[in-house]
């Protein structure tokens, strides 16, 4: 009852991602359609239904403007896994603040980048100019992807039947694993 669901928009927008539980109780209240069925069936006392895969609401929801989460994973993503300070690419990573949350400095996408340990130890407390640092580039906000509350929800397998509704997306975005394969 836990498997994920994808649910479209009246004009198939790819929306959310819900448990199977939601959208049964969707689908059982006429909310919504059942446009590809999943594997097994949901048995209730009067009626079976196949287990949905992809529904699609009867009404139009309105979708407010998505931010992304601001994270360590989110912010190395957005800085390409290099240092803002000395371009080193991978290794130790560590999220620095430009201006130090001791001097003011907030927690937000303006003011924070990727730094190395050795960087970052370097600058400590200290603003950019006492430490002699330079960015590569000026830090702000990345904006979200067309995909990318669907990404951040699924984090199993899901059913091939997903890829008719989801153009120009790569099947290993969602780490996909085709119907019955356990690769």
């Amino acid at each position: 009852m836990h498997s994920p669901v994808l649910v479209l928009n009246q004009n198939y927008e790819p929306l959310n991602v819900c448990t199977l539980r939601r959208a049964v109780v969707l689908v059982f209240n006429r909310k919504a359609e059942v446009l590809e069925s999943g594997e097994g069936t949901v048995r209730s006392a009067t009626m079976d239904l196949e287990a949905p895969s992809v529904i699609r609401l009867h009404r139009f929801i309105r979708r407010p403007r998505v931010r992304v989460k601001l994270t360590r994973r989110e912010i190395f993503a957005r800085d390409g896994y290099i240092c803002q300070y000395c371009g080193e690419f991978g290794g130790d990573l560590t999220v620095d603040h430009v201006v130090p949350r001791s001097r003011g400095g907030q927690h937000t996408w303006d003011n924070v980048v990727t730094a190395c340990r050795p960087c970052n130890h370097r600058k400590g407390g200290k603003t950019l100019q006492e430490a002699r640092l330079r960015l590569f580039r000026d830090p702000r906000e990345p904006s979200a992807g067309r995909y990318y509350v669907i990404e951040r929800r699924v984090r199993q397998p899901y059913a091939s039947g997903w890829l008719p509704f989801l153009p120009g997306l790569e099947a290993s975005a969602l780490q996909f694993v085709p119907n019955g394969s356990s690769d």
